[in-house]
């Protein structure tokens, strides 16, 4: 019989977070939109590229954040959005753990 691993409940609520977080297609396309914008945006230049509402672009970086795949800074009246890659990297290593045999 083959040994099962375990995996810590903390790398667990690390995937829920993460994959929770992308499986919206607005958040892909917000992360998309970053990634293709330098890696770092402007949260109004984030907007300027969805037609909902600012609310919802809002509460999509806030979904983001808390999943830890941006982060923000403050420069004067601007939030700058970066993509946290490392993060990013919770996706590969779920994608290795399922698919070892």
């Amino acid at each position: 019989m083959r040994r099962v691993k375990r995996v810590p409940k903390s790398r667990l609520d690390a995937y829920e977070a993460v994959f929770t977080a992308l499986a919206h297609p607005a958040r892909r396309r917000v992360l998309m939109a970053v990634h293709f914008g330098g890696g770092a945006m402007a949260a109004g230049e984030i907007a300027a590229q969805f037609s909902h509402a600012w609310q919802t672009t809002t509460r999509h970086l806030q979904v983001l954040e808390a999943a830890g795949l941006l982060r923000h800074e403050r420069l004067g009246r601007r939030r700058i959005y970066r993509i946290e890659r490392k993060r990013l990297l919770l996706v590969k290593d779920w994608l290795a753990l399922v698919s070892r045999k």
